[in-house]
């Protein structure tokens, strides 16, 4: 995908264009606007070194101007963007533009003044001059405009490009996790499981298989509500998770522990829906759970920047088939979200995964 900063003017082949159209541009400009000047009659009765000196100032000149607009532009895409801000990025843009123009005309025009005492044969009367001057500021604010120009109009379709690109990824992606949450719906196992120890739990205890049924009806209601949105409220997350957590918990027993440690002020933050059962899910597939030596998942955080899933390592011996989805659908999501990725922290004796919160 390519990035706001991937113009049309970042290709250093096509900025040597640019310089060169714009070199010819003022040259051909000023001698259209005025071929008669005495500035023109004199041009090649010059000696070879002053007309290529004279190029040399242009050419450079043009250089400065062209560079200067494009350093302006590629800075202001990282602080002031067109589509949020387009007025004050166009003020601030075309003022640093004419500034650049203005101090790069009176640094030429003391460079012209040397050449010119130096050139004694030569006159060129003042009234020449000063229209001269005149018609390089009209052409130097022509190619100004033009970089400009091209510049915002790559910057743009960038961004509607990305925005397409990002949109139909997220929009995969969402399908993705539907599929997941549909397939642990559906999914024979899932079901029979938890219907099971349903119908063993309201034999032994009728308020207690109540509140497993209210969790089972909660978690369902969740996913088809939340699985298609790109984020949700870390708070709403984790109250889906108490309900995961709660059917886990009568369905295992005491075969895997739960701790989680979240401060108030990070539940406000924001992070993909079904990244925690995700990745608890993960936990379970992929670890021993059983009474003597239990699974322990720890959900916590050490900042509002971040949040932790950790468990302890119990391996299976023989490992569940992978979907796919899970940790990476995690990571590709981060990845169109946020500028912050997810980190995997593995060692001898645990699994960490340490997500981004995402600031709204």
């Amino acid at each position: 995908m390519r990035s706001k900063k991937d113009t049309f003017l970042s290709n250093k082949g096509k900025r040597i264009i640019i310089v060169l159209f714009a070199f010819i541009l003022l040259n051909l400009v000023s001698y259209v606007i005025d071929p008669y000047s005495s500035y023109w009659s004199y041009y090649f009765k010059r000696s070879v070194l002053s007309i290529s000196e004279d190029l040399a100032l242009s050419f450079v000149f043009c250089l400065l101007i062209s560079e200067s607009s494009i350093f302006i532009s590629n800075k202001l895409n990282d602080s002031i963007s067109w589509t949020e801000k387009p007025l004050k990025r166009l003020i601030i843009e075309t003022g640093l533009n004419l500034v650049i123009i203005f101090a790069s005309l009176a640094i030429l025009d003391q460079l012209y003044r040397l050449m010119d005492e130096a050139e004694t044969c030569i006159e060129i009367h003042s009234a020449d001059k000063v229209r001269g001057f005149f018609q390089w500021i009209v052409v130097s604010v022509i190619i100004a405009f033009m970089i400009i120009g091209i510049n915002t109009c790559n910057y743009l379709i960038v961004n509607w490009k990305n925005a397409a690109m990002k949109a139909a990824a997220l929009d995969q992606l969402a399908v993705e996790a539907e599929l997941q949450s549909l397939k642990l719906q559906i999914d024979p196992h899932f079901v029979f499981n938890n219907l099971s120890v349903l119908s063993e739990l309201i034999l032994v205890n009728q308020q207690l298989g109540y509140e497993y049924a209210e969790n089972f009806s909660k978690i369902y209601r969740y996913m088809l509500v939340n699985s298609k949105k790109d984020i949700i409220l870390l708070e709403e997350e984790l109250k889906f998770l108490n309900s995961y957590m709660f059917l886990i918990k009568n369905r295992i027993g005491d075969g895997v522990t739960f701790e989680v440690n979240i401060d108030n002020v990070s539940k406000q933050l924001y992070l993909p829906p079904l990244t925690l059962q995700l990745l608890v899910e993960n936990a379970l597939k992929h670890n021993k759970t059983n009474k003597k030596n239990p699974l322990k998942i720890s959900i916590y955080n050490m900042d509002e920047q971040a949040l932790i899933v950790e468990n302890i390592l119990l391996p299976i011996e023989n490992q569940l088939e992978s979907s796919g989805i899970g940790i990476q659908n995690i990571i590709r999501r981060y990845d169109l979200l946020w500028q912050k990725q997810p980190e995997i922290i593995k060692d001898e004796t645990t699994f960490k995964v340490k997500i981004p919160l995402i600031k709204q």
